[in-house]
């Protein structure tokens, strides 16, 4: 008999029970820390047998880890994409020339919000910490053609940019998470455009003030 549309094949159940265990094992990590859990409670809070479970895991760690690669591929893959607009002048503002990331990190905000739940566990104080520098190894990677594609003098060692604008990334990221993403994605792209590219000092309204 043919499937019909709502029926599940597969591939999306296999999506489905990866999402529930993901979803398991950010609810458990919030209530008792990575190291409480066990195959188990995730099986139990996924609601499904512990057979299922290592069809698609080896343990705990597994899913953790596999939940965590996701997460990067598909941020490393929207970095990529961004660069080639950069480089194709797809992002260059027609008014001045200047760089406008502000689509590609809309995108961003529009992805962390759709996971933001295991985001805010996974970066926040009980989370996991090599996620954490491997996030930022991506922007760090991925910032520095963005910030010299035009040419400018780079006043700075570069090493020293990347690592303080991939620290200053994520401590944004972190930040609206813990706020409850009290802003859009629109506005925090803005947001965070205007600091990579003005610097906090300026919109602060500290050089500003000084060039008056």
């Amino acid at each position: 008999m043919p499937l019909s549309e709502d029926t599940p094949t597969p591939d999306r159940r296999v999506l489905r029970t990866k999402r529930v265990l993901r979803d398991a094992l950010t609810a458990l990590m919030e209530e008792k820390g990575f190291d409480g859990i066990t195959v188990k409670d995730l099986t139990e809070r996924a609601d499904i047998n512990r057979g299922t479970f290592y069809i698609h895991y080896r343990d705990k760690y597994d899913l953790l880890e596999q939940s965590e690669a996701e997460i990067i591929g598909v941020i490393e893959s929207m970095a990529a994409e961004g660069f080639q607009n950069v480089v194709q002048g797809k992002w260059t503002n027609q008014d001045n020339g200047a760089i406008d990331p502000s689509p590609f990190v809309c995108k961003l905000f529009v992805y962390l919000q759709e996971n933001a739940p295991f985001m805010r566990v996974i970066l926040g104080a009980g989370g996991d910490p090599s996620f954490q520098k491997r996030l930022r190894e991506v922007i760090r990677q991925r910032a520095l053609p963005i910030l010299t594609s035009s040419g400018g003098e780079v006043l700075v060692p570069a090493d020293y940019l990347t690592a303080y604008v991939s620290s200053a990334h994520l401590g944004v990221i972190q930040n609206w998470l813990d706020n409850g993403m009290d802003l859009p994605p629109e506005q925090m792209a803005d947001i965070l455009s205007k600091l990579t590219l003005l610097g906090p000092g300026h919109v602060a309204g500290i050089t500003r003030k000084k060039e008056t």
